[in-house]
């Protein structure tokens, strides 16, 4: 999956409805020092027992294997039919012992797109509840295709080039699949195109086509320390390695993060960044070290943030790192992350001059690959908007946690990076709609906008759960926060209401997740955390109703 940064203004071709499963930053949030450390116990354990606990590698993968032995028994237990199996994807364990488990679904050996559920159990084992994507019986008349994979391969690659796509051909031939995202289980087709879509980003277009009728059931893109001078962030320390007598940009502190040169070059790892001094960047983007030190950096910050705030080791939650590709194409004016290579990328923006770099945007490309790895949030419609949020809200949560005075602390996102041209922000958290196309409230025609766009009513009550509504004045920007009931929220912070958000994504979050389904997942962490009847899950509820869900 490639999602990258930002849609295009006023694109309305495929290609922007759509994502690369990563995440781009364009149409395609906490103070310093608010992190779970701050919460914690001098163990490291946090204080609230039902945030996560951080696991080491082997512990992760030891639960997994256990969990996956008696998938299924859980199986039985929760009701599943007799050609339904489980695949372990993920799991969380709370400071309580409590253990939830992300599974994958199969039915009669085929993949089930929309299938995937987590599993709630105390510690002793016993099953609390079942967090479902679909709540219909897997259950088809016949495993049988009237329509040839081709028709559906055509089809995919038709709708690709129709909106723009180049050097555009199927990646592979088309998969049988169960489609349970929507509506009743049915047997389809998935095909997946690639080459290039039309700003440049990678192209890997999901089609889901119906194996009976040949009729498009579905669409969604895949394509969501040594001394740095960086363009954003200033003079910062960065994790890099010696070998010999030269170093290189790999940070074995973090998993092994390493960032390569493209060389404007749009495949391929390119080359990784070495040198016979521990300097990097001089701080002028015409030194291509320089965009690789602001990435470098970016990363590094996010895995911090991530540890520190959630107990979570990398992306996947396994200690190892995703790499940087910096110097993507000529002019590219965006970023995206890819599920296919777990890498970020980042073009050089208008004249090679703009790199978007900045750490809020490599917080946000990292955040598209946790939400791959936990909820699987579908790029598209309503989920793809949440999917979006999730990128913003840790993207600026990642900006805080850095305490840089040269990048400091917002909820407006890209501010740095000058996409528009006049020092503008790419989005306003706390009022969407002030970028002329995000959503500040939900309707029932959200899901029809670009999943940039979409994500603007999750951004603004993710704001207004920090901070309220109103005017206020943080870290030298000024905010003005409307209700769309005319209500007056009362913020809970930042530190709280990224714990709300995490724990919604990772243990109460699906791949078909919409807004009101988010809303019920917020609450149920926020009781989790915090009590059904704490202030912080009546905030939730208000912060939710002031952007008109539920």
């Amino acid at each position: 999956m490639t999602s990258p940064l930002y849609a295009r203004h006023k694109r309305t071709t495929l290609a922007i409805a759509t994502a690369v499963a990563a995440g781009a930053l364009l149409t395609t949030g906490l103070t310093s020092g608010s992190s779970v450390a701050a919460d914690s116990s001098a163990a490291g354990k946090p204080a609230l027992a039902a945030a996560p606990v951080l696991l080491t590698a082997p512990a992760r993968a030891a639960l997994i294997k256990e969990q996956q032995a008696d998938a299924t028994g859980t199986a039985d237990e929760i009701g599943l039919g007799d050609q339904e199996k489980l695949v372990v994807k993920d799991v969380v364990k709370d400071a309580d012992g409590t253990v939830h488990t992300r599974y994958e679904r199969t039915y009669a050996g085929l993949p089930v797109l929309g299938g995937d559920l987590v599993v709630h159990e105390s510690e002793s084992g016993e099953t609390k509840g079942v967090t479902r994507a679909t709540k219909a019986a897997l259950k088809v008349a016949s495993l049988k295709p009237a329509v040839p994979a081709a028709k559906a391969e055509k089809q995919a690659v038709t709708l690709a080039k129709a909106a723009g796509s180049e050097k555009t051909e199927a990646n592979f031939t088309p998969r049988k699949v169960i489609w349970a995202a929507a509506g009743k289980p049915t047997l389809a087709y998935e095909t997946v195109v690639g080459g290039l879509q039309e700003d440049g980003t990678p192209n890997e277009l999901h089609v889901i086509t119906d194996a009976a009728t040949g009729k498009k059931l579905y669409e969604y893109q895949g394509i969501e320390t040594g001394t740095g001078n960086t363009t954003y962030s200033g003079k910062v320390t960065i994790g890099t390695t010696k070998s010999g007598s030269s170093y290189t940009l790999t940070d074995g502190t973090r998993g092994g993060h390493k960032t390569y040169n493209l060389g404007r070059g749009t495949s391929g790892t390119g080359t990784l960044f070495s040198g016979s001094d521990d300097v990097w960047g001089t701080g002028n983007p015409s030194n291509l070290e320089t965009a690789a030190a602001d990435a470098h950096y970016g990363a590094q910050v996010t895995w911090d943030f991530y540890k520190n705030t959630f107990g979570r080791s990398g992306i996947r939650n396994d200690g190892k790192a995703a790499y940087s590709r910096v110097h993507y194409g000529n002019n590219y004016v965006n970023a995206f992350w890819s599920d296919g290579c777990f890498c970020m990328t980042y073009g050089d923006g208008s004249g090679n001059t703009h790199p978007l770099t900045s750490l809020d945007v490599a917080a946000h490309e990292m955040s598209h690959g946790l939400t791959s790895a936990t909820a699987g949030l579908n790029y598209s419609g309503e989920s793809g908007g949440l999917n979006e949020a999730t990128s913003d809200i840790f993207g600026a949560g990642a900006e805080f946690f850095a305490n840089n005075s040269s990048d400091a602390g917002d909820y407006l996102i890209g501010e740095e990076i000058d996409i528009n041209g006049d020092g503008s922000p790419l989005r306003y958290m706390d009022k969407p709609s002030k970028d002329g196309d995000s959503k500040d409230a939900w309707s029932s025609s959200l899901g029809g906008l670009d999943v940039h766009y979409s994500s603007g009513p999750a951004n603004h009550f993710f704001y207004l759960l920090s901070e309220g509504s109103g005017a206020k004045t943080i870290n030298g920007v000024t905010y003005d926060s409307p209700t769309s009931n005319g209500s007056t929220v009362t913020g809970i912070g930042r530190t709280k209401a990224l714990q709300i958000w995490y724990k919604a994504l990772t243990t109460y979050m699906t791949s078909t997740t919409k807004y009101a389904a988010a809303r019920t997942a917020t609450l149920n962490a926020a009781s989790a955390l915090y009590g059904a009847s704490s202030t912080e899950y009546k905030a939730v509820a208000a912060a939710w109703s002031a952007v008109n869900v539920g």
